[in-house]
């Protein structure tokens, strides 16, 4: 049986070998940052910039069956190439141009899930940042376990610093309220 990991491996794989910028986020990197919850796809940033995304596009669309009707009209339209693996495991692929997510990029570390399955892994606070401006109630469980986990660790003005232009953009303020919130719980349990 392939694994979630095995797909996020082999998809890491064929963007090393391309010379692409990529790292993994998503739920498994909360499997790495936060509190262990099943995950049922694989989610990656891969560093296209504007303008060039269908040099990326085409070759993954070669290699994976699309998820929906018109994927590259999506993914231009939505920065996300929503695929299937060969066996069956969901593939959301997003078009990182921002800023931002060239940091996220940069700043991934290698991490073994098993013996030989080393995945490029989003650090602990871009996943932060990432799961707070989602703000959906499951990112926020993610961000209260990477708080809880790695409270003391965390670098908490990196987060704000990346968050607040972020949901400014999104012009929701409560997002900088969560993270207000989250600041600390750690040392509070």
């Amino acid at each position: 049986m392939i694994t979630i990991f095995q797909v996020a491996f082999e998809l890491q794989d064929f963007c090393d070998k391309r010379g692409w910028s990529s790292c993994i986020i998503g739920g498994i990197a909360v499997q790495r940052w936060s509190q262990a919850r099943v995950t049922r796809d694989v989610d990656i940033t891969l560093l296209t910039g504007f303008g060039h995304e269908d040099s990326f596009i085409e070759p993954l669309l070669e290699h994976y069956a699309p998820r929906n009707a018109d994927p590259a009209e999506f993914a231009h339209w939505s920065r996300v190439l929503l695929l299937r693996s060969p066996g069956g495991i969901g593939i959301d692929v997003l078009l990182g141009a921002l800023p931002f997510e060239h940091l996220v990029v940069q700043r991934a570390t290698p991490f073994e899930f098993a013996p030989g399955l080393s995945l490029r892994i989003c650090s602990a606070e871009d996943l932060m940042v990432m799961k707070l401006f989602a703000s959906r109630a499951i990112d926020i469980r993610d961000a209260e376990g990477i708080a809880v986990r790695h409270d003391k660790s965390l670098d908490w003005r990196y987060v704000e610093e990346q968050l607040t232009p972020l949901a400014e953009s999104k012009e929701e303020p409560e997002i900088l309220v969560q993270l207000a919130r989250l600041r600390g719980l750690g040392a509070s349990l």
